[in-house]
């Protein structure tokens, strides 16, 4: 009686030995109901961030290209990666082409979220450590094609990544019940480099340069007596552009920290078979939710703009020219 209740609460009748069976129990029931809720969560947060963004003209910086391109890919990821991740767990089987697909999309947000991040570095390393030539070097013209080819460039990266698991579906997942990807060692590693050493190298680099600029600006602020009134202003811009370097720096380190679990099993040897639902693919994505959390910390002109936006102050005519900053 007991293994008859058992096998009537299994998804996946085990009559496939090359299928897993997934048994549904109270606890994974308020697991997938949490993750919902994350899910929701991330895309409310982001949602506001590019609502933001987008809506008020003061906020139509180069910077926030670079961070409108990271909002939009987190939207994305609340939108389709994390519900379709659930779904998987709640006895929801896509077709071969939809689990492909699904995978590709989720790679590819993988890969432009890094890419805006070694965007956003570079913008602060320009902003801070040659503040003269700024206005030229980074105009936002340059920077929404920057934010284009980084999309680009994922999705033409990821389509090569996956090439041979797409055109070979059916060998590599054998069960039609199942959504998963094989990812050898020799592509792991390649990924790995690219999408992940060498960014996070850039990254790394850049910021020890702008937080050693900053430490010998804050040493000559603290020397000097009292400034003319405009030198007064320049610092005051310095500092502005210092704490947006801090908070992105707390956002980049923090992206760091959930990527590099995902990573682990290339650095040990060994291939990795993912299938969206692992505790690491879900820590990665749960960096999309953190990033608008750590926006409305550091962020006045964030919270500024949802408490427009919550109180649909944002409807009224003229709203766009809000001052927020």
């Amino acid at each position: 009686m007991v293994e008859t209740l058992e096998q009537a609460e299994l998804c996946i009748p085990p009559l496939n030995t090359s299928c897993m069976s997934t048994l549904v129990s109270p606890k994974a029931t308020f697991i997938k109901t949490l993750w919902y809720y994350i899910a929701l969560l991330t895309v409310m947060l982001n949602l506001l961030v590019v609502i933001s963004i987008s809506h008020f003209r003061q906020l139509h910086t180069t910077t926030n290209v670079f961070l409108l391109s990271l909002a939009v890919s987190d939207l994305l990821v609340g939108v389709a990666v994390m519900p379709t991740a659930v779904a998987l767990q709640s006895c929801w089987f896509p077709g071969k082409i939809t689990c492909a697909l699904l995978f590709l999309l989720g790679f590819t947000l993988t890969s432009s979220s890094v890419g805006s991040m070694v965007l956003i570095s570079v913008d602060r390393y320009v902003a801070i450590c040659v503040p003269l030539h700024y206005s030229s070097m980074i105009t936002t013209k340059r920077a929404k094609i920057c934010v284009s080819l980084c999309w680009i460039c994922s999705v033409i990266y990821n389509l090569i990544m996956l090439k041979n698991h797409l055109s070979q579906i059916d060998m590599f997942n054998p069960c039609s019940q199942e959504c998963t990807v094989f990812i050898s060692y020799i592509s792991g590693v390649v990924d790995f480099i690219v999408t992940f050493f060498m960014p996070v190298t850039v990254i790394i680099v850049l910021y020890m340069r702008v937080f050693v600029v900053a430490v010998s600006q804050a040493r000559v602020m603290r020397s000097q007596a009292v400034a003319v009134k405009s030198r007064t202003q320049t610092v005051v811009v310095k500092k502005s552009e210092m704490r947006a370097a801090r908070t992105l720096g707390i956002v980049l380190l923090v992206f760091i920290l959930c990527l590099c679990p995902y990573y682990s099993p290339f650095l040990a040897g060994e291939d990795m078979t993912a299938d969206g639902s692992s505790a690491v693919t879900w820590l990665f994505s749960c960096n999309s939710t953190l990033n608008p959390l750590i926006y409305a910390l550091f962020y006045p002109w964030f919270r500024r703009a949802i408490k427009i936006i919550v109180s649909l102050q944002i409807m009224q005519p003229g709203s766009c020219k809000t001052k927020i900053m």
